[in-house]
């Protein structure tokens, strides 16, 4: 019987690049929030309210409630963008950078009017992302595993590419001379943060699903 693993988000990028991420571990059946909801008849989950200062206190967070709500386990995501010459903005508000109901949009809009006077050199930044593992029915109990993982590279003020989703049109990965949204979706699965932190959990989740 497999095991059901639910993605604590509603972001459907997210969720298609970690459904494939996880695709090799056999023995789980992984669900997002929408299809959890779908198969219990439409009852709709509590929104996580994520007000943690860093990425591992929202990941964290949103594994431990959805958790206790929902009584599977659960596989959290938090990440952002980090600007170097914006002082590590927009962090932990990357997705509500330009207001609480700011779309891709207009969070890229703002980054690109706040990044136009820096100079290009010093348009450095990241994507980074904390996966938050919890199990409560499970021999983890009451913890909590994380990973991380970063991808490193520079912010352009003109945007490229259809692929992707939040700041990937302006975002070239270091060591490329495209944007992120340019790339396959295979291709951005070998080299993003979300790759490298789901690389570790995945270890990981081997090891657990093995011994529980």
């Amino acid at each position: 019987m497999k095991k059901t693993l639910v993605l604590a988000t509603r972001n459907r990028g997210k969720v298609r690049e970690l459904k494939v991420l996880l695709s090799t571990l056999p023995g789980l059946e992984v669900l997002s929030l929408d299809e959890l909801e779908q198969r219990r008849g439409g009852e709709r989950l509590p929104e996580v309210i994520e007000d943690g200062e860093t990425f591992e206190a929202n990941a964290c967070k949103k594994a431990r409630e959805i958790a206790g709500a929902t009584g599977c386990a659960v596989l959290s995501d938090d990440s952002g963008l980090e600007v170097d010459a914006l002082g590590g903005r927009p962090g932990v508000h990357s997705a509500r950078y330009a207001g609480p109901e700011a779309d891709d949009d207009a969070n890229n809009a703002k980054l690109v009017e706040e990044l136009t006077p820096v100079a290009p050199e010093r348009r450095g930044a990241r994507y980074r992302v904390v996966l938050a593992f919890a199990d409560p029915g499970g021999v983890l109990g009451e913890g909590m595993h994380t990973e991380d993982g970063a991808c490193e590279g520079h912010i352009e003020l003109e945007p490229r590419g259809e692929n992707g989703f939040g700041y990937d049109p302006y975002f070239r990965p270091e060591g490329y001379g495209c944007r992120m949204a340019e790339l396959t979706p295979e291709e951005k699965n070998r080299i993003s943060h979300r790759a490298k932190a789901s690389a570790k959990m995945l270890g990981f989740l081997e090891g657990y699903l093995a011994g529980g």
